[in-house]
């Protein structure tokens, strides 16, 4: 079996008590991430990536982890893709959303903190989204 090597990069975006998730045409919501391109940093990837599929501009914070999964290509049974995908907090310097169209991505809003990891579509998602939680709830307490 051969394995191919993919990264990607993405963000768990922040507003006031809010975070960003895009909707697909099928429905499921989902993180901004794409592919890290040659010669670029896990971090501008990571940003480019946002400002791409949301149409928002972003600082990064922190990074947040990374998570690996592998899965076979549709078409070849004896092909995997090893994936790694590193994540960081960020905050956004607007509101205002542009979601890509032609990715497929109908809608890009921010869901309040308490129903964002509900809202998630993917498990592994959804585990990175409560690891930006903790680092927002240890920002406000040292803010207050």
């Amino acid at each position: 079996m051969s394995m191919r090597e993919e990264v990607s990069a993405g963000g768990v975006v922040l507003f006031g008590n809010a975070v960003l998730l895009l909707r697909k045409f099928n429905g499921d919501w989902v993180l901004p991430k794409g592919k890290v391109e040659a010669g670029e940093s896990h971090e501008e990837a990571a940003l480019r990536e946002v400002n791409e599929e949301t149409g928002v501009k972003a600082d990064i914070l922190k990074y947040l982890g990374e998570i690996h999964y592998t899965f076979k290509e549709n078409w070849d049974e004896n092909k995997a893709v090893h994936k790694t995908v590193f994540w960081y907090l960020m905050q956004a310097k607007n509101m205002e959303t542009v979601p890509q169209k032609e990715e497929g991505f109908i809608e890009a809003k921010f869901v309040h903190l308490d129903r964002v990891v509900d809202m998630a579509r993917y498990d592994d998602e959804k585990e990175i989204i409560k690891v930006a939680l903790d680092e927002i709830k240890k920002k406000m307490k040292r803010n207050k």
